[in-house]
């Protein structure tokens, strides 16, 4: 794959609503201060479940966003999609009614989607009949409403979209979104995703794969990427949604460009339905296929925001495909994980951190892992450990690897 467009795709604004801060500037002073947003688990009983620690968005105000009389109607990964793009649009000074609608696109991922009411309408059917089902459930449960409400509220009338391939989600929906302005089908997009499934039945199924962290104790420490004793991810939820424009049309607005998404690479790991691949494989193709899509060297690139989840053959194999892929320069690289603070958002981690990866670029900070105090020796790469670094770099990728083996890197340059 190599580009064959001349449009350009810069991202010009950000909107993140995530368990370490909402808005850009309290979640980057949070990246950058080593604040983690992990605690203990709220919002249901956590008897029976071995881990009881979640990364959670407390401070998010749904009536600050939506009306009352229309969020009643839609499922939390869905508010806080739409106030995702909200926050973003606002961001970027964009304009709606100076644009022309129909060229907004809107594209957003999700892992799971409403489980949330999938789980309190099925005890409403066994517990009192059919009769008294929401009719509002289909629309509050289905992956595709976060997207939909985004349009809605906004009044956008462009292709939209919403992806649904676990950890990677949000990664593929800003690569479709990519594709889309490179195209010439529109001239900006609301790309990001959306994540809130910390419910008793998606806990218990995580917890019963032995994918989460079990450090009930010290929650604040339980996401540990790349360190000997990381026991598994906290789960998260949040939402960040990116402002993306053809370059072209963001300049002749005026518009502050914060960076350019160079670059994509997507690929399968076709190997297991939820242990990556033992040697990297896929996630190395993705990585390869956006150097290459982007026109970048391995030797360009200053910076990793891994995907790191803190779970044992996760960080290892991600390691491995890093060294495949810039050999001789992989330790010239620095690598953090922000899944340290933040915890993993799931369908909403990847556009979460693409917009960590942007403003380390745009503002000349990398982000560290925190809680890397002891760091395991198969993870061999130049970690940013526990305190953020200043450091200027022109290129970064950051990857996003998901259950059944769906990945997705993005590469991402300084735009002047």
């Amino acid at each position: 794959m190599s580009r064959t467009s001349t449009r350009k795709v810069v991202v010009t604004g950000i909107g993140p609503v995530t368990p370490v801060g909402i808005g850009v500037e309290p979640f980057w002073d949070a990246l950058v201060s080593g604040r983690s947003g992990v605690g203990k688990l709220e919002g249901f009983g956590t008897e029976g479940l071995a881990s009881r620690i979640a990364a959670q968005v407390h401070d998010f105000r749904v009536d600050d966003h939506i009306e009352p009389v229309v969020s009643r109607r839609m499922e939390r990964f869905a508010q806080l999609a739409v106030a995702a793009a909200q926050l973003a649009v606002a961001d970027a000074a964009l304009d709606l009614d100076e644009s022309d609608r129909s060229r907004v696109g809107v594209v957003i991922g999700t892992g799971i989607g409403g489980v949330g009411a999938f789980e309190r309408e099925t005890s409403v059917l066994l517990d009192r009949g059919p009769g008294r089902i929401s009719p509002h459930l289909v629309g509050m449960m289905i992956p595709n409403m976060a997207a939909g409400q985004v349009a809605m509220r906004l009044n956008v009338t462009g292709p939209n979209e919403c992806t649904v391939t676990a950890c990677a989600a949000s990664g593929h929906a800003i690569a479709r979104a990519v594709d889309w302005i490179r195209a010439g089908r529109t001239d900006v997009v609301l790309a990001g995703g959306a994540e809130s499934a910390i419910t008793p039945l998606t806990v218990a199924g995580f917890c019963n794969t032995r994918a989460l962290s079990t450090r009930n104790q010290d929650p604040e420490a339980a996401s540990r990427p790349f360190d000997i004793g990381r026991d598994g991810f906290v789960i998260g939820e949040g939402s960040t949604v990116l402002v993306l424009e053809d370059e072209r049309v963001a300049r002749a607005r005026g518009a502050r460009i914060y960076a350019e998404v160079a670059g994509y690479g997507l690929s399968a790991d076709a190997h297991h339905e939820t242990a990556p691949h033992p040697e990297g494989a896929g996630g190395a193709q993705a990585m390869r296929m956006a150097l290459d899509d982007a026109g970048l060297a391995p030797e360009a690139v200053g910076y990793i925001n891994a995907h790191g989840t803190s779970t044992s053959l996760g960080d290892i194999a991600e390691t491995i495909a890093i060294r495949s892929v810039f050999g001789s320069c992989t330790d010239e690289l620095a690598v953090s994980s922000t899944k340290s603070m933040t915890g993993h958002l799931l369908g909403a981690a990847g556009a979460t951190e693409a917009a960590a990866t942007v403003l380390a670029i745009a503002r000349g900070t990398l982000p560290p892992t925190i809680n890397l105090d002891d760091p395991d020796p198969a993870c061999d790469l130049d970690h940013i450990r526990n305190r953020a670094r200043e450091a200027r770099v022109e290129a970064a990728i950051t990857n996003s690897f998901g259950f059944g083996g769906q990945n997705a890197s993005l590469a991402i340059v300084a735009r002047a």
